[in-house]
């Protein structure tokens, strides 16, 4: 049991915050956080007080509760660099960062979407290859991830295993096709609860929505609906003096 000075005027969930941290900063906790009863037994405290720590720490950013699966530490959040003329893969973001980006298909099939189709500039009823992604980094979710291609141009997509390997990528050499503009939309939203638990979010945790629709030329080629934890992604950009904003290297 770790002695906490109960004649220090600092109050005792401060004491528990400031050993926490410091044993954090040591590296410990990479499996997972300690439970609530471990702290209380590691410091002879309260439940209240273990709560108030772990809540300082829930608020900083710096642990995640689970409901069901316990506590926590976040991992460092995958930066984006916000700019004009980059096709975006996150594969490659990910993977660039040091980390290690695996998929769980959740479904690659040949299918119909009006709605999706006339963002594609297509007929009713044209077929569509669909792929849904479960995106994961160091196995833990980030992302929730759809993606619709004109079955005319990606039917060859049907046979690939994207355990880990980029759209993109696979798309150029088996289809002979790589996006060269598009637009993105992104926004945040508190995500519906099959998405909260494929993303193991807390209750009413916020995430951002990103929606692209990505061109071949002047041809449409790609429609995508993705959500990616809030907690653990950012936009980065990076500005001139002139004012003319560049993507951040």
């Amino acid at each position: 049991m770790v002695h906490i000075d109960r004649s220090n005027p600092l109050p005792l969930w401060a004491q528990v915050l400031e050993d926490l941290r410091r044993r954090l900063a040591g590296g410990e906790f990479t499996a997972q956080f300690p439970t609530d009863n471990d702290l209380i037994d590691h410091y002879g405290v309260s439940r209240h007080t273990v709560r108030e720590a772990v809540r300082r720490l829930q608020d900083e950013g710096v642990v995640n509760r689970e409901r069901g699966r316990g506590t926590f530490v976040t991992a460092p959040a995958i930066e984006r660099s916000w700019g004009a003329g980059v096709v975006y893969s996150l594969f490659r973001s990910v993977e660039s960062q040091g980390y290690e980006q695996r998929s769980e298909v959740l479904d690659l099939s040949e299918t119909t979407d009006d709605a999706v189709a006339d963002r594609l500039a297509l007929a009713a009823g044209e077929p569509l290859v669909r792929l849904e992604r479960l995106r994961l980094v160091d196995g833990q979710p980030l992302a929730h991830d759809v993606v619709w291609l004109p079955a005319s141009v990606a039917r060859p997509l049907l046979g690939v295993d994207f355990t880990h390997t980029a759209l993109y990528d696979e798309l150029a050499s088996r289809c002979g096709v790589r996006p060269t503009s598009g637009s993105e939309r992104v926004y945040a939203v508190v995500p519906d609860r099959a998405v909260g638990e494929l993303l193991r979010l807390g209750p009413r945790q916020a995430v951002f929505a990103m929606e692209r629709t990505s061109h071949a030329g002047d041809e449409p080629v790609e429609w995508r609906e993705t959500v990616v934890r809030g907690d653990r992604y950012s936009f980065v950009a990076t500005w001139s003096g002139s004012g003319r904003r560049t993507a951040a290297p």
